[in-house]
């Protein structure tokens, strides 16, 4: 049970990024009459339908649930939670992924929605690189935080035409984009022996990320054409 308290509490705060996500935009009028253009709707699509269901040595293992209508209110185009275990060593990891506008996307990260929760920091968040390839590398945050005795890592990064990135301020240096994929990977490290979360999450992400990208790069199927009637 350790584990699923684990997700639940990390889901407590999935959905306070949500709902103060929602409230600021109420404040600021951002959701009247808003206009959401087909190429977030089309990137929001991709990101559901060609999530990958397994990778390296991950397996899927079961998807997570947000409110709906939170998800909707705080601008998230589409969105995946899945929890995803590693074969022959139990590891589990989740992942959480929406799509929406570089504003909405970065309005709140980790280190202030965790500690709204009920979290605390525990580990102060740090720019990392995960190895894509031989001459690509991704950037991401990563930090944990703990509560009622347990320690949850998380790393998080945003993704804009296939590039993985950590910026400071994601508001500014993302504007242009008109689709931002944000990504949180979570596992709960509280019984792992020291290091070993953060290790098992940049594996994880080392396998994921290239294959999303593979995926969202995959050319759509023909359409067949329609059948000519016989004379």
């Amino acid at each position: 049970m350790k584990s699923m308290s684990g997700w639940l509490t990390a889901a407590a705060a999935v959905l306070f990024v949500a709902g103060t996500t929602y409230l600021h935009g109420r404040m600021t009028d951002r959701w009247t009459g808003k206009n959401v253009s087909e190429e977030l709707v089309r990137a929001g699509t991709l990101l559901e339908s060609r999530f990958p269901q397994g990778f390296g040595e991950w397996v899927f293992d079961e998807n997570l649930t947000t409110d709906a209508r939170l998800l909707e209110k705080a601008g998230a185009v589409g969105h995946v939670w899945k929890a995803f275990k590693r074969e022959g060593s139990g590891a589990k990891v989740s992942v959480f992924m929406v799509c929406a506008t570089p504003h909405d996307a970065s309005g709140h990260t980790p280190d202030r929605c965790f500690p709204g929760a009920g979290f605390e920091i525990g580990e102060t968040e740090h720019r990392v690189t995960v190895p894509m390839s031989k001459t690509t590398v991704a950037e991401a945050f990563s930090g944990t935080f703990r509560k009622s005795g347990q320690t949850i890592r998380v790393f998080w990064t945003y993704c804009v035409d296939t590039r993985w990135v950590a910026p400071q301020i994601a508001r500014i240096e993302l504007a242009d984009a008109p689709a931002v994929y944000k990504l949180y990977a979570m596992i709960d490290e509280t019984s792992l022996p020291q290091g070993m979360g953060e290790r098992l999450c940049l594996e994880f992400l080392a396998d994921l990320l290239p294959e999303f990208n593979r995926a969202l790069a995959a050319e759509e199927p023909a359409a067949e054409a329609p059948a000519t009637a016989a004379l």
